[in-house]
């Protein structure tokens, strides 16, 4: 079983960032790829980054350039660095392990 806790989501300003964080319960963090998908009202849900175990990293091509996914094995947690946030990021963002176990769900709303 692996929980998840996310954090980080709030309001910012078009143009600024937020670094949401996902904590994952366990022992075997460092085997599981871990992604971030968002979903925005009217939309379907997307997935916006990927990071697998080696490190090799994915992303869609709305947010490449401006998101980045990274890990800290150590303490069980992926993050994502979201700069020049523009509104069409405003989502609802979810940290997720192979699809198989999610998280709440954290709030992002962009204001323009």
């Amino acid at each position: 079983q692996v929980q998840l806790v996310e954090s980080g989501g709030g309001t910012v300003q078009a143009g600024g960032s937020l670094r949401l964080s996902c904590a994952a319960s366990g022992s075997i963090f460092s085997i599981l790829v871990m992604d971030w998908h968002r979903q925005a009202p009217g939309k379907q849900r997307e997935l916006v980054a990927r990071i697998t175990p080696g490190g090799t990293t994915n992303y869609a091509d709305s947010v490449k350039g401006r998101f980045t996914i990274s890990r800290d094995n150590a303490k069980n947690t992926a993050y994502l660095q979201m700069n020049s946030l523009k509104p069409e990021d405003t989502a609802v963002y979810y940290c997720t392990v192979s699809g198989l176990y999610w998280g709440q769900g954290t709030q992002v709303t962009v204001s323009s």
